[in-house]
């Protein structure tokens, strides 16, 4: 068994290194020296020397950065919504049905891989190099939701520095985005009832906000406030991440935590307000006449909460020590996430039960989700509270918080995966802190399409399609069916056996083989059947060419995969027999690595 020092998959040029210990590489011997490999070159002289593949300091610091990752602004915004959407209590039924046929196991299948071939999302597909089209997939993917979802935080955190007012901007109508002056809102009483006009609380994230323009087609001017918020979370993000997991493990453990201390103080404050119980039980009552319609929902809601298929997770698990118990691990990492979504519903629904009770109107006319519940219902519903900049701030860093570990966990795992691809050879001592600096740069100046009066329409095409259900539904599928039936499900139950002492319960295997492929399967076609058009608010559709980029975006990642296969079969010299003999995963390949590598 192992000693716990775990092992580097086999790199680009087919060389094999331990991580604690002598391994066989394409250039000759090589040594670990005081935390470096160092060996001859090719003309005897000595190469540089390259620091062995981080590790997790602790344990804690995986798990916090699994949940940071995991645990984010959908466990707040969107699952609440669809319980409530989708007959209350009547939703956990399906929801917890889908989280062991297609969450859990394929959460433990990416987090496995890492640790197995410590590698990032690319070179993990090594074990069926066929199918490394897989890793690319994934990095596309990652990398769309690295771009957009950094949008919302630069929301919030406007909306935060907005809170220190002693009167919230959106609570009032006199202000210059607003179409009436001198009203405020009071009582059960706002602007739109005292006179014919819009919710203040609109016409400040549309107006002053986003300061929307017609259409995707007049992207305007830029707001230079929210450049300056975008350019502030991009600062910070880097920051986070520049010194690798050494440092990002220490940061989670605040990033992480503090939202549930927040959401602890919002629910206590929320239960006590008026209306609270009505809302709550919105939240939770059944409606068994749902029961049929609620199972799309539901095994979407899965995958998109438990953060699969975007290649973080593979990274993430590549920084563990070889031996760790992995299978434990993800059945924790799944309890705690979707706890929180189950939590965060009585926070979200206490405060909208107090909203619906004092505008005097019925809950399913306050019911939001997405960024309608972040920068409309809520903000809506603490300007009617007392001492209402606390609570806004409260939320709303609450809400960078969410975002932002999930944010800075999904760039290093896109930058793992760049570096995982150039050999040793290219070692710069820092290396890391340029790959993540022209990674951020990249983003920011694609994000600044989304800082325009246009900016809402660009961030929802990357929304609906980039890292849609139907990609990330894709990406799961293949993983499945590779593991499974190509590299062998007998064969990887083995090496996690190798990793962590003991085999896996059968369901795993028959998961990944069987039930999970089907299901992302028929929630794909459901999708793909049932394809409606983007609009914004219901009333404005994007036009022909919006479509046709939003479909740019998606197949930019789906296509990755048979693209690559196609490629490597034309490349690939001999007959079919024997082509798929040498990229095909063998034992005798396993053998040979474990061999390098001091496993018995």
């Amino acid at each position: 068994m192992s000693n716990g020092a775990g092992f580097s998959s086999a790199a680009t040029n087919g060389s094999l290194m331990g991580s604690n210990g002598a391994g066989g590489g394409a250039g000759g011997a090589s040594l670990v020296v005081g935390g470096t490999c160092a060996g001859p070159d090719k003309k005897g002289g000595v190469v540089t020397a390259i620091p062995e593949r981080e590790t997790w300091t602790r344990q804690m610091d995986f798990i916090m950065s699994c949940v940071g990752f995991a645990v984010g602004l959908g466990n707040v915004w969107r699952f609440p919504y669809l319980c409530y959407k989708n007959g209350g209590g009547v939703f956990l039924i399906p929801y917890l049905l889908f989280i062991f046929v297609g969450g859990i196991p394929i959460f433990f299948l990416e987090i496995a891989l890492g640790q197995f071939m410590k590698a990032g999302s690319i070179n993990v597909w090594n074990i069926a190099p066929l199918f490394k089209g897989l890793g690319y997939a994934s990095m596309v993917i990652v990398f769309f939701c690295n771009t957009y979802y950094i949008m919302v935080l630069a929301w919030g955190f406007y909306y935060l520095i907005k809170s220190f007012n002693s009167t919230l901007p959106w609570s009032s109508c006199d202000n210059p985005w607003n179409t009436l002056a001198n009203v405020s809102i009071s009582g059960n009483h706002t602007c739109a009832d005292l006179v014919d006009g819009r919710s203040p609380i609109i016409e400040f994230w549309e107006n002053k906000v986003l300061n929307i323009s017609s259409g995707l087609d007049e992207p305007g001017q830029m707001n230079w406030e929210l450049m300056l918020c975008l350019m502030a979370v991009w600062v910070l993000v880097y920051f986070c991440v520049w010194k690798g997991v050494k440092s990002t493990g220490k940061i989670v453990y605040f990033t992480a935590t503090f939202p549930y201390v927040v959401l602890i103080i919002l629910l206590v404050r929320g239960v006590t307000l008026p209306g609270a119980y009505d809302g709550i039980m919105y939240y939770i009552k059944p409606d068994w006449s749902k029961l049929e319609e609620v199972w799309i929902d539901a095994g979407t809601q899965i995958f998109f909460s438990y953060a699969i298929g975007l290649g973080a997770l593979t990274a993430l698990g590549s920084y563990n020590r070889f031996n760790n118990d992995c299978y434990k691990d993800a059945f924790v990492l799944a309890l705690i996430n979707s706890g929180t979504s189950f939590f965060a519903g009585f926070v979200v629904f206490s405060i909208l039960g107090f909203m619906a009770a004092e505008q005097g109107v019925d809950i399913s006319q306050v019911a939001e989700s997405g960024p309608g519940l972040a920068f409309i219902a809520y903000p809506k519903a603490v300007s009617l509270m007392p001492v209402a900049p606390l609570w806004a701030a409260l939320f709303f860093f609450m809400l960078l918080l969410l975002g932002l570990d999930s944010q800075f966990v999904g760039v290093e795992g896109f930058v793992t995966g760049i570096l995982d691809l150039f050999p040793g050879k290219y070692y710069h001592r820092y290396r890391r802190e340029i790959a993540v600096a022209i990674c951020c740069l990249l983003c920011f100046i694609i994000d600044l399409s989304m800082v325009t009066q246009g900016g809402m329409y660009v961030f929802q095409l990357f929304d609906y399609y980039s890292a849609s259900g139907m990609t990330l539904l894709w990406q799961a599928f293949w993983e499945c069916i590779v593991v499974a039936w190509v590299y062998g499900a007998d064969r990887f139950m083995d090496d996690v056996a190798r990793m962590i002492g003991y085999r896996p319960f059968p369901w795993m295997k028959w998961c990944w083989s069987f039930i999970t492929p089907c299901v992302c399967m028929g929630i794909f076609l459901f999708h793909l059947v049932n394809y409606k058009p983007l609009t914004y608010n219901n009333m404005y559709v994007y036009p022909w060419w919006g479509e046709v980029i939003g479909w740019c975006l998606a197949l930019s990642s789906m296509l990755c995969i048979p693209v690559s296969l196609l490629y490597k079969l034309f490349r690939a010299k001999g007959t079919f027999r024997e082509v798929s003999e040498r990229i095909t995963p063998t034992h005798s390949i396993r053998q040979e690595r474990n061999k390098g590598n001091g496993q018995s």
